[in-house]
C-alpha cells in the first residue's frame, strides 16, 4: 500500500439527503466536540450545539485549537433544547430523535434510523437531563459495553451511534475512491 499524501484517494461514499443530524447537549470538552466536529464534517452531517457550552467555538479559539477542518462543519448553535426542537421540526420534518444514554435498557442497534433523524448526546460528566430522557424515555438507546467501565467517551459513542444510523440506511453501500 503506497504512503498516504493530501493527494492520495481515499474511500468515500455519497452524503445522504436529507442528512443526520448530532446534537450535542451542553458539551464540556472542547477536544470532544472538536473530534465530533470532525465526524460531522466527515459524514456530511450538522452539529448542533445546544445550551451553555464548557469553552468557546469562536475563530481565534478554534485556530488556537488547531482544528483545520471546522469550515467544512454545519454547526448550528441553540439556546435551548426547544429551540433546537422547533429547528429540527422545521429542517427534518418528520425526523426522530434517538437519545443516547449510559442508562437505557434499549440497545442502539435496534433503534431504527432513518435519514434525517437526530443522535442527541449529553454532557461528558453527567449524560442527558433526566426530565429529559423522561420526556423522551421512548428515544433512548444506549451503547453497551463489555467491560466495567461507566460509559463511553463522547467522541466515541457519537462516532459508534453515526456510523451505525449510516449503515442501517445503506449510505455506505456503494463506495468509491475520489
Amino acid at each position: 500500500m503506497p504512503r498516504s499524501t493530501n493527494d492520495t484517494p481515499r474511500l468515500r461514499a455519497a452524503p445522504i439527503s436529507p442528512p443526520f443530524h448530532v446534537v450535542l447537549v451542553e458539551p464540556e470538552i472542547p477536544p470532544n466536540t472538536g473530534n465530533i466536529a470532525r465526524l460531522c464534517a466527515a459524514t456530511a452531517s450538522p452539529l448542533h450545539l445546544v445550551g451553555t457550552l464548557g469553552f468557546r467555538i469562536d475563530e481565534q479559539a478554534v485556530r488556537r485549537a488547531g482544528v483545520d477542518y471546522w469550515h467544512l462543519v454545519d454547526v448550528r448553535r441553540h439556546d435551548d433544547f426547544e429551540r433546537f426542537l422547533s429547528a429540527f421540526a422545521n429542517d427534518s420534518p418528520g425526523g426522530k430523535l434517538h437519545l443516547f444514554s449510559a442508562v437505557s435498557r434499549r440497545n442502539y442497534v435496534s433503534a431504527g434510523y432513518e435519514k434525517g433523524d437526530a443522535l442527541v448526546f449529553g454532557r461528558e460528566s453527567v449524560g442527558l437531563p433526566e426530565a429529559l430522557l423522561m420526556r423522551f424515555s421512548d428515544r433512548a438507546v444506549s451503547i453497551p459495553t463489555l467491560g466495567a467501565v461507566r460509559s463511553l467517551n463522547l467522541a466515541n459513542a457519537a462516532s459508534i451511534a453515526l456510523y451505525e444510523a449510516l449503515r442501517q440506511v445503506n449510505a455506505l453501500d456503494e463506495t468509491h475512491l475520489g
